[in-house]
């Protein structure tokens, strides 16, 4: 039996199969993001996860392949191979980034660019085997074009500035804390202000037949086409992952089209992958 889990920033997917590729056995956990979490909150999310999921198992578990938000370090990778390693014995543990998930899940064994659209946003260019090149992210202060964060983000910057539109303003202060006051705390001092910010994006679509909202919505998908995407020559149709691209789906391929590029999935949860991938 193989475990596969595949966490972003706030929540992890846990899927244990079997041989053919069945799911045995499903656990929704919280987010683990190994760049912004202490390793003691990661440690426990595994700890009681991993034994609901152990006990769940028909047979004890061949391979744990772990898919992780964040940048990885030597010091981290030890530490959490030895704590999966004390869940599932026998298990042989593979630890990779979502970027990687990405790839897999959407080109698989076939060369493509892989995005991730969604709270953040990321890419590669991979070629059917590992990634051969990427435009850094940046996060959600540097970067993260195309992103549900980038997006609350520049819908705040304009609140704050008087630049959207009154009845959307109001509808905002009626629903949210829309004091300088509120909005400083929340994206300044909050414990993960990208998630904060990202929050929004539902919000915001519901507006999105608004001139303005519009505008800023396919604004943010360009820059992620023309500061990211376009940076990948000849690297193949691009498949998209996350809850936020997915469901922007059609706004997305008419603005790909204007560009001239070419989209050839959606997937919203890459787990779907994975399992066809590792099965």
């Amino acid at each position: 039996m193989k475990l596969i889990i595949e966490s972003g920033a706030t929540k992890s997917d846990w899927r244990l199969i079997d041989d053919r590729g069945v799911q045995v056995a499903r656990e929704l956990a919280g987010g683990m993001n190994v760049s912004t979490m202490d390793m003691s909150a990661i440690e426990v999310i595994l700890n009681d996860t991993g034994r609901k999921i152990k006990q769940a198992a028909l047979e004890a578990v061949s391979a744990v392949h772990f898919y992780t938000a964040g940048v990885r370090t030597e010091s981290a990778d030890e530490r959490l191979k030895k704590i999966l390693g004390g869940l599932f014995e026998d298990a042989e543990i593979e630890l990779q980034n979502d970027l990687v998930a990405a790839a897999r899940a959407v080109c698989g064994t076939r060369p493509g660019i892989a995005a991730i659209l969604g709270t953040g946003s990321n890419s590669c260019q991979w070629d059917g085997t590992k990634i051969v090149k990427r435009v850094y992210s940046g996060g959600f202060i540097l970067g993260d074009e195309g992103s549900a964060a980038t997006l609350g983000k520049l819908f705040l910057a304009d609140l704050l500035k008087g630049l959207v539109p009154e009845t959307i303003a109001a509808d905002f202060a009626s629903r949210y804390d829309a004091s300088y006051a509120g909005i400083v705390e929340n994206v300044y001092r909050s414990q993960s202000p990208s998630a904060y910010l990202g929050s929004l994006a539902p919000f915001i679509m519901e507006h999105y037949n608004n001139p303005y909202i519009k505008s800023l919505v396919e604004g943010n998908i360009r820059a992620f086409f023309k500061r990211c995407i376009k940076q990948y020559e000849s690297g193949g149709p691009v498949g998209i992952i996350g809850g936020f691209g997915y469901a922007l789906k059609d706004v997305i391929l008419r603005i790909a089209s204007e560009e001239g590029i070419e989209i050839s999935r959606f997937m919203e949860c890459p787990v779907d992958g994975l399992i066809e991938y590792h099965k």
